[in-house]
C-alpha cells in the first residue's frame, strides 16, 4: 500500500505578518497511523524539502502522543525535511493521497494546478482522495465528471466556529465551510474542536486537528476495503 502525503510550503498567515504552514499534529499524526500499518509513504509539496510548521501548533497546549513521538524518531523528522516537489508526484504511483492542514494550504494548495490535476487524476483513476482541517481547501477547483468534486457528497473540514475562535475569519482567503456548501457539498460538523471524519464513497474529509488521526484512519481501512472487493472479485 502506497500514500502520498502533500503539505504545503506557505509560512506567512496572509497580511497579519505572522508565520504559518502545516499544524503538526495533522502531519505526525497520519505519518504514524499510515507507518504503523506498514503503509509505504511518500511526502510532497510545492517547493520539496521540509514544509513550514504553524509555530502555533507547537505550543504547550497543543501537544500530543504523536507528535511527542516525532520530536523523538529522527527518521520521521527526516521524512519531513525532504519532502519531495508536487510537481514530480503522479497518482499511478500510489494507491491513495491525504492533505494534512494548517492554514498553509489555503494560500498555495488551494488553486495550485499541480494539486488540482493531481487530485482529479488519483479519482479518476478509482483512487481515494483524503483531507483534514483546512486541507478539504483544496477540493475547491477539483472536479469529477463536469461537477465539482464534493458536489453532493457528505464532507466536513474547519467549520465556521472554528475560524472565529481563533479569529481568522477575515484573514484566510475564503471559508472552507462557506465553500464546500457552495459546491454543493453536504457539509457535517461536529462540536468545535472534536474529532470528526467522514467516509463518502472515495472521498474523506476530517474537521480539524483532532481529525487527523480518525481522518487517516479512514483512509487505511477503506485502501484496505477496496483491496479485499479486488482481490475476492479477481478470486
Amino acid at each position: 500500500m502506497k500514500i502520498l502525503m502533500v503539505f504545503t510550503s506557505h509560512d506567512i498567515l496572509g497580511n497579519t505578518g505572522r508565520k504559518t504552514g502545516f499544524w503538526l499534529e495533522e502531519g505526525a499524526a497520519p505519518y504514524y497511523v499510515f507507518r504503523d500499518a506498514g503503509v509505504e509513504l511518500t511526502l510532497a509539496s510545492p517547493k520539496g524539502g521540509q514544509p513550514p510548521v504553524d509555530p502555533k501548533s507547537d505550543l504547550p497546549e497543543n501537544q500530543t502522543p504523536a507528535m511527542a513521538r516525532f520530536k523523538q524518531d529522527k527518521s520521521a523528522q527526516n521524512d519531513f525535511a525532504t519532502t519531495l516537489k508536487l510537481k514530480d508526484m503522479r497518482s499511478e504511483d500510489f494507491d491513495a493521497v491525504f492533505y494534512p492542514g494548517g492554514h498553509g494550504p489555503m494560500w498555495d494548495l488551494v488553486d495550485n494546478p499541480d494539486s488540482i490535476s493531481l487530485i482529479e487524476s488519483f479519482y479518476n483513476s478509482g483512487k481515494p482522495v483524503a483531507a483534514v482541517c483546512h486541507a478539504p481547501a483544496v477540493l475547491h477547483r477539483v472536479n469529477y465528471k463536469g461537477a465539482p468534486i464534493v458536489k453532493g457528497k457528505r464532507v466536513t473540514g474547519f467549520a465556521n466556529s472554528e475560524e472565529e475562535e481563533v479569529q481568522l475569519t477575515k484573514v484566510v482567503p475564503f471559508l472552507v465551510e462557506d465553500e464546500l456548501k457552495r459546491l454543493g457539498g453536504v457539509y457535517e460538523k461536529a462540536p468545535n474542536w472534536q474529532p470528526f471524519a467522514i467516509t463518502d464513497g472515495r472521498l474523506i474529509t476530517g474537521q480539524n486537528p483532532a481529525s487527523s488521526t480518525a481522518g487517516a484512519q479512514a483512509l487505511a481501512k477503506l485502501l484496505s476495503d477496496m483491496q479485499s472487493a479486488a482481490g475476492s472479485s479477481g478470486a
